[in-house]
This record gives C-alpha cells, sequence and structure tokens, in this order.
C-alpha cells in the first residue's frame, strides 16, 4: 500500500468498518513498523508549520486493539522482561543507535542515527532525530517529536498524547538544550536551539513571560528560537491571600553562533542558567 491507501484503510478502520483483529488490521502493522524505522511520523514541519497526521494516531490506538496483553521475553534468559502489548525496540544497531540499560525504547518510536539512550524510556509513536541524547531517567512520551542535536537532561518529563488524535504532540526541534526535571507537556512547541534551565515547567496554560524588554510579554505555548528560559512565579490572589504560581520566564537568548556547543556554553554562564 501506498500512503494514500494506507491512510484510507485506517480511517475506515477507525470508523468501524472492517475487523482491526483480522486481514485489514494489516494495514496497521505496517503503519507501526514504518514509525519504527522512522519513514511516517506522528507530526512533520511543512513550509514552517507542524501538521499532526491524526490517522497515523489512530493507527497505534487501532495497534492496542490488535494485540493482547502476554510475557514478552523469555523468563529465564532475557535480561528484560514484562507483561505487555507492545515489544521493544531491537533495530538499535541496523539504526546506529547506542542504548544504554536499562533503557527501553517501544517499538513503534523512532531513534535517529547518532541517538544516545541512557537509562531512559521512549514511548511508541515519538521522534528522535539524530545525534540527540536522552540523558538518564528522561521520558519522552507517546508522539513527541525531538529535534536532532537536543539533549534532554536527567529527570525530564516531555508529554505524551495519543486521544484525541488531532492533538498536537509536544516538539522539540533542532538544537534545544532541557535542563534536568524540566517538564514539557500539553502539545507545547520549545522551537530551535531554545534553553531551558533546570525545574522549567511548561503546559499549555503556563505563561510564558518575556522579561527582555521594559514590559513583560506574555505568552503560552511556545518557547522562540533560542529564547533562554528559567523557571518563576507570577502573584495571584486567592480568597486564602496572595501567593506565587508558576510561570517560565525568558531571561536572554542564545547567539546565532556556527558552533553551538560554544554558543550554549556562553549563554549558560552569561545568564547563571543551572542545567
Amino acid at each position: 500500500m501506498n500512503g494514500d491507501e494506507l491512510r484510507a484503510a485506517i480511517e475506515a478502520l477507525a470508523s468501524g468498518d472492517g475487523d482491526v483483529r483480522g486481514r485489514e488490521g494489516r494495514a496497521v502493522d505496517r503503519v507501526v513498523a514504518l514509525l519504527d524505522e522512522g519513514e511516517l511520523r506522528v507530526a512533520e514541519p511543512r513550509d514552517g508549520e507542524w501538521i499532526t497526521n491524526a490517522w497515523v494516531k489512530e493507527a497505534i490506538l487501532l495497534y492496542f486493539r490488535r494485540r493482547d496483553v502476554d510475557w514478552i521475553g523469555d523468563r529465564e534468559r532475557d535480561p528484560l522482561v514484562y507483561y505487555d502489548k507492545l515489544p521493544v525496540k531491537r533495530n538499535y544497531k541496523k539504526l546506529g543507535v547506542r542504548c544504554v540499560p536499562p533503557g527501553v525504547a517501544r517499538y513503534g518510536s523512532f531513534l535517529g542515527r547518532g541517538v544516545i539512550l541512557m537509562p531512559a524510556f521512549v514511548n511508541v509513536g515519538a521522534y528522535v532525530g539524530e545525534e540527540t541524547m536522552i540523558d538518564t531517567w528522561a521520558t519522552v512520551g507517546s508522539c513527541a517529536q525531538i529535534g536532532k542535536s537536543v539533549h534532554l537532561s536527567g529527570g525530564v518529563g516531555i508529554g505524551g498524547v495519543l486521544e484525541p488524535p488531532q492533538a498536537a504532540p509536544v516538539i522539540v526541534e533542532d538544537g534545544a538544550f532541557v535542563g534536568s526535571r524540566c517538564i514539557v507537556v500539553e502539545g507545547v512547541r520549545v522551537e530551535r536551539e531554545a534553553v531551558l534551565g533546570a525545574g522549567v515547567t511548561l503546559t499549555a496554560s503556563t505563561p510564558i513571560v518575556d522579561v527582555r524588554g521594559s514590559e513583560p510579554v506574555v505568552s503560552k505555548g511556545l518557547v522562540p528560537s533560542r529564547a533562554v528560559v528559567i523557571p518563576g512565579t507570577l502573584p495571584k490572589h486567592f480568597p486564602a491571600g496572595e501567593y506565587g504560581t508558576p510561570c517560565a520566564l525568558i531571561v536572554g537568548e542564545r547567539s546565532e553562533s556556527t558552533d553551538r556547543k560554544t554558543s550554549l556554553n556562553a549563554v549558560l554562564r552569561e545568564y547563571e542558567v543551572v542545567v
């Protein structure tokens, strides 16, 4: 099947036309196999925007319906044995990926050449670009899109989303640096070469306050390219008094240096960003 035929088959199954456990369900298997090889993506850049392929997410949901929970792995010989519906990736060597035990990526996720997966977790439908570091105990949620040469520091939580199928996933673009224990969820987009200091939490409703000018500028859901972001608080009145509520502060900008590492080190020193 070509792409249009696969899409039509998945949309038919999602609408209840056909037996997902039968022959028609082979289209579902094909979609997940293409995700695993990086030949298909849940979301992709197009003309400066990110387009979500809802039918691909529908295929992932159908894949769960197509499979039963069972023991996966040999309980006497394999170091990783579990009770689930989905297998884990086994094509690390073919992809040119280094996986450090007990790092786990589920089948149906993609890791680009040169990726290092420390003891961390990558869920089905996620896409991770070349030369990206997924550091210890970081989590890349289902369908999240991580660019090339990104650094996800220890304990980072990148949120996942499968339902509703049309919902945009979290997107972290090329060259971004995400500091320790950051949380990025609910379809937030971190543009290329942005820097998130340790502990930044970004949800769809988190105020992102640009404090570089004479007046604050507030936005939500998008960290602009090369922005340097740290955790902050905003005062909010409650019946019991005034308290600080979480926000993210844009305090600076990373230079457009051709040497990304030099640019990153310089900005971390200049703005005293903890990572």
